[in-house]
């Protein structure tokens, strides 16, 4: 179960997955444009459109993946967003709320569907995403620091709450991604010192995979050269 999956880290996360022959649950507000970029629905892949801050609609997409595959082994926290500017003392309460919840909120309501069928079916497997920038606080990001630490710190406590019950948790911490909005955003930047979707998915891939069945509560730099 993949939410975000229309973005450019959702993207190459299930394809990466599609690429080990996994089955896939793709979770987006916009099922049109999983369609759009997925194509049809088929046997392996299938489209749950849902706002991932309302509660209900998760639940239903989480609903959906186990009526159509009867589990859930790994979930795949990847929605998020960024938003930089303002002083501490300037961030406005819209800022505020927007990354704590499209950042934290969201992984909330997606574990609280998921978890208790994972540990109910004896294990599995869940990677969020945080960012490298969140280890500290950096001047003018703090909103988002404070946001993304808080994915770290939460995957660290699930990990320590779920470890014994089989379920592995933990995250990617990535800088830059190589994106066309980044590139956009930052004209003057040099893209090749940033980091790759494809190589954060290779790393969520394995942390995902039997392999990594001894990391938890793992908060993994994914940095590129940057």
């Amino acid at each position: 179960m993949i939410t975000g999956a229309a973005g450019n880290l959702g993207r190459a996360v299930a394809r990466s997955f599609l690429a080990q022959g996994a089955n896939l649950i793709l979770v987006d507000r916009r099922r049109e444009r999983l369609e759009e970029l997925f194509g049809a629905e088929n046997g392996r892949c299938v489209f749950a459109q849902a706002s991932l801050l309302e509660q209900q609609e998760v639940n239903g997409a989480t609903k959906a993946a186990l009526e159509h595959f009867g589990c859930i082994d790994v979930l795949c926290n990847l929605a998020g967003g960024f938003r930089m500017g303002e002083a501490v003392h300037e961030t406005a309460d819209q800022t505020f709320e927007f990354l704590f919840d499209v950042n934290g909120r969201t992984l909330l309501h997606a574990v609280r569907a998921v978890v208790p069928h994972m540990i109910g079916m004896g294990g599995g497997k869940i990677v969020n995403v945080g960012a490298f920038s969140a280890q500290r606080g950096l001047a003018q990001m703090g909103a988002y620091c404070a946001a993304k630490g808080a994915v770290i710190r939460l995957t660290e406590a699930m990990a320590a709450e779920l470890r014994e019950k089989n379920i592995n948790v933990n995250c990617v911490l990535p800088t830059i991604i190589d994106t066309p909005e980044n590139r956009a955003a930052m004209p003057d930047a040099d893209p090749s010192r940033w980091v790759a979707p494809e190589d954060i998915a290779s790393t969520i891939a394995f942390l995902a995979s039997d392999g990594a069945r001894s990391i938890h509560g793992a908060a993994l730099p994914v940095t590129g050269l940057s």
